[in-house]
């Protein structure tokens, strides 16, 4: 295995999702998002999650999740569950409460301190 290589690695896959939010409606995306983390809290290869909100009002990304999986798979596999896709397109659904997600997986390549 080549262990330089992000995507080759064996390591905890790490979704990385900024959302753009507006301030007004942070926190009424919060308690949805806290129901969806629950949920997928049960699912198998979930490690952790932990939603950071904006310090100032005016920053372009209200909220950033970053959630931790043991593989890339199970995390797909989790993501695919009809409960968490119903839970996540009435989210997104409302026209009035514009949300982007921009998700991707990420894998530790470098670090410094306590993770």
């Amino acid at each position: 295995m080549n262990q330089d290589n992000p995507l080759t690695n064996d390591s905890p896959a790490t979704l990385i999702n900024v959302f753009g939010v507006s301030a007004e409606h942070v926190d009424a995306f919060v308690a949805g998002w806290r129901e969806r983390a629950a949920l997928m809290s049960t699912k198998p290869g979930f490690l952790s999650t932990q939603l950071h909100r904006a310090l100032s009002p005016r920053a372009r990304f209200q909220l950033v999740n970053v959630a931790r999986w043991e593989s890339r798979e199970s995390l797909e596999a989790a993501t695919a569950d009809t409960e968490f896709q119903e839970r996540v397109s009435a989210a997104s659904s409302d026209a009035r409460v514009p949300i982007s997600g921009n998700p991707d997986l990420y894998r530790v390549v470098a670090g410094y301190g306590v993770a």
